[in-house]
């Protein structure tokens, strides 16, 4: 404890009722966690089993064990240490009887759940395409992540999916896993926290064991995790003697049902609750420091601290802000920068590119593979090895070559078409006896009415889809023809009814595909340099620079961050301005600020001003948070005058009782008035009669008596 500084000790000895640690980025949290941990040990306080240690993560338990193992001079025994869920299956393995279930009980990976709830589904006879098994299971999963059996769910809580049946599949979703002695990994909290609730002989069991609670990233906790807490915590007998720690300026998570206000109403929970900040960071510059803190202090819900620096060479250099022409010029500076640097001696696994959203890696991965750096993509696969761009590849394969089989047969049943493995042999025996690729095979048997059902009506569209694209590419070109293709497949909708939460990254994964393709001037050239890049080597390099989403980077450290996209709707984003509001506004913020406080010695902003969407730029605003970023610490530079503010206050909000919007430049040319408009009556070829209910320059979103709500290129809808 003698390296410890004032704030860190007071966090340690305070041993006594509730503790709340907001430790800032790079202050020492863990250390004060362990410390804490063996400090209670070493005063005779408490054994190491009477102490209750939750992490989030497997690594930070492990990590714990460690540190704890190392401090007490052996390896602790016995410990109640781990994850959340980890924990809770413990407890579950000794009170299962008050489920219905036994110790032996089996939890269900992700593949068992989807197979048991399409099997449960059944009598419901839900429309799979319309209402996917994986959104359901979503569903279900945020119910008991804030802590909701099926009869605990209001009308309120409920929700409209799978034509309102949702509640009752999850009622019989429950009562099947009980018969089948299996839980989820939801139900390991749910199952927990019910028996403590209504079993007090249970909770008091627990109340007797547990004599100190140690909770870490409690800024990330859900309903849940935060009831469970809540009720150990909380007895008669004596002072509540939980530590939580956390960052409220580094909740990021909602996404995942991370719950901010958990940690902002602890004061509030424990009444006699002391708080202690620490705010010496010994990781990062002044001038870093100063400029992350000067953007945090914008947001209102938090509990406020400021960080400053712990050492006493912290001064290093400003935060630099470069405004760059465009998304082109912005990464191939980065790179170069990237490359002086490596040049000049720093370590590549020292340089981190941080970006706000998964689509936005490809162009960087392709500039640093033009100069040879080696890099990796933390947390997620290179952009071309990605799912969804490899089935899109896939279509444009088979678009630009009819006979590429391999890739045929990876899109026949994607989105599903009933197309099953006696299927697919049917189409190669139909191809071989015909000397036809799988495309012609499949054609054939179409032309003969040799496929019956569903699956003919659905290679039927396919294949027109295909037709029609050709006719498109011959006449318009490869990217409107590919975004035809993908529209018309029903590629994109599968992935727009999918509510899983990666489905919006992957969305926008493919809109930045179809952006790529305008760099090209066939599609030949496109798939050719995909090719080229996808057969890329690292060549065993241990020293890589690394690219990551900001939520991948929390945690994490390196010498030289480079930001870019720090534009509004890029970053912000306009998706979590759209659903969160203010709310999200905030949490954008504090994404902001875990990225600033990512670097030691160096980070670099960048804004671009002007972005392409499809095949056309459009310009952009730089960010609001750049407005919010103090002068003393900033140095802003603006390549040849590019932008130009038009007396716009960014940090001003739109807000009507909607969303926040984030303004961009308005381009004559993307202005233009649609040809359609809401509530035209239209018709279109394939789907009949029907009536637009949003439309744009290239697209309109049209509701059809026969077939639902489809999302269509203008050109191929004629109004009536």
């Amino acid at each position: 404890m003698a390296r410890l500084n004032p704030e860190q000790r007071a966090a340690i000895e305070t041993t006594d009722g509730p503790l709340l640690v907001l430790a800032g980025a790079g202050t020492g949290k863990t250390r004060v966690l362990t410390t804490r941990f063996a400090h209670i040990l070493l005063t005779g306080r408490a054994k190491p089993w009477q102490i209750l240690t939750v992490t989030f993560t497997n690594k930070a338990a492990r990590e714990m064990r460690e540190r704890i193992g190392l401090l007490l001079g052996s390896p602790a025994e016995g410990l109640w240490l781990g994850t959340f869920h980890a924990l809770c299956a413990r407890m579950l393995r000794r009170h299962a009887e008050y489920v219905g279930l036994t110790q032996s009980f089996t939890i269900l990976d992700t593949d068992d759940q989807l197979r048991l709830l399409k099997q449960v589904m059944a009598p419901w006879q839900i429309d799979i395409k319309r209402w996917p098994a994986p959104g359901l299971l979503g569903v279900i999963q945020r119910w008991k992540d804030r802590g909701l059996t099926p009869e605990r769910i209001t009308p309120s809580e409920d929700s409209d999916f799978a034509n309102g049946h949702a509640r009752a599949i999850y009622t019989a979703y429950q009562a099947r896993l009980k018969q089948l002695n299996a839980c989820d990994f939801g139900d390991l909290m749910l199952h927990v926290t019910e028996i403590l609730r209504t079993r007090p002989d249970v909770l008091a069991q627990y109340h007797r064991l547990f004599r100190y609670i140690l909770v870490d990233e409690y800024q990330d906790t859900n309903t849940i995790q935060y009831l469970w807490l809540r009720l150990l915590a909380k007895h008669a007998e004596g002072p509540a003697n939980i530590c939580c720690v956390g960052d409220d300026d580094q909740s990021i998570y909602s996404w995942r049902g991370a719950e901010v206000e958990n940690i902002l109403r602890f004061e509030k929970d424990f009444p006699s609750a002391k708080v202690v900040r620490l705010e010496r960071n010994y990781r990062s510059t002044r001038h870093i420091l100063g400029a992350a803190a000067g953007l945090i202090a914008h947001n209102s819900e938090r509990l406020g601290k400021t960080l400053r620096p712990g050492r006493e060479d912290a001064e290093g250099k400003k935060v630099s802000v470069l405004g760059v022409w465009d998304s082109d010029t912005e990464a191939r500076m980065v790179c170069e920068q990237a490359e002086k640097l490596r040049a000049q001696g720093h370590a590549l696994k020292e340089i981190a590119i941080l970006v706000r959203a998964g689509f936005q890696t490809r162009a960087f991965e392709e500039r640093l593979m033009q100069t040879g750096l080696p890099y990796r993509i933390v947390g997620g696969l290179r952009f071309y090895e990605r799912a969804e761009i490899r089935d899109a590849l896939a279509y444009m394969r088979v678009l630009s070559q009819p006979a590429d089989d391999l890739a045929f047969e990876r899109i026949i049943n994607v989105p599903k078409r009933g197309v099953g493995p006696a299927g697919l042999q049917k189409l190669h025996a139909a191809a071989r006896a015909n000397s036809m690729p799988l495309t012609g095979g499949t054609e054939k048997l179409l032309e003969d009415n040799a496929l019956k059902g569903k699956s003919a009506a659905h290679l039927r569209q396919l294949m027109e889809a295909f037709a029609s694209t050709r006719d498109i590419l011959a006449r318009e070109g490869h990217v409107v023809a590919v975004e035809h293709l993908l529209e018309e497949s029903g590629y994109l909708d599968m992935w727009r009814q999918d509510r899983s939460p990666d489905a919006p990254g992957r969305l926008e994964n493919l809109k930045e595909l179809t952006r790529a393709l305008a760099d090209f001037g066939t599609l030949g050239e496109f798939l050719e340099h995909v090719a080229l890049v996808m057969d890329h080597d690292e060549n065993g390099q241990d020293d890589y620079l690394s690219i990551m989403t900001l939520h991948g980077a929390k945690g994490l450290e390196f010498d030289t961050v480079f930001l870019p996209g720090w534009e509004e709707g890029v970053f912000p984003s306009q998706r979590t301005l759209d659903e969160g509001g203010l709310k999200g506004l905030e949490e954008e913020r504090r994404l902001a600020y875990v990225g600033i406080t990512r670097a030691r010695q160096e980070a670099i902003i960048f804004h671009a001003g002007r972005r392409r969407i499809y095949a056309n730029w459009q310009p952009s605003m730089p960010s609001r948070f750049l407005d919010e970023l103090p002068d003393e610490h900033v140095v802003r530079h603006d390549e040849g005058g590019t932008f130009q503010r038009q007396g716009l206050n960014l940090s001003e909000s739109v807000f009507d009782n909607g969303p926040i919007i984030a303004r961009r430049r308005k381009d004559p040319m993307l202005e233009a008035a649609p040809a359609l408009q809401l509530g035209d009556h239209v018709r279109h070829p394939r789907f009949g009669e029907g009536i637009v209910i949003s439309a744009d320059r290239h697209h309109v979103e049209v509701s059809f008596e026969s077939v639902g709500t489809k999302r269509l290129l203008s050109s191929f809808i004629e109004k009536i």
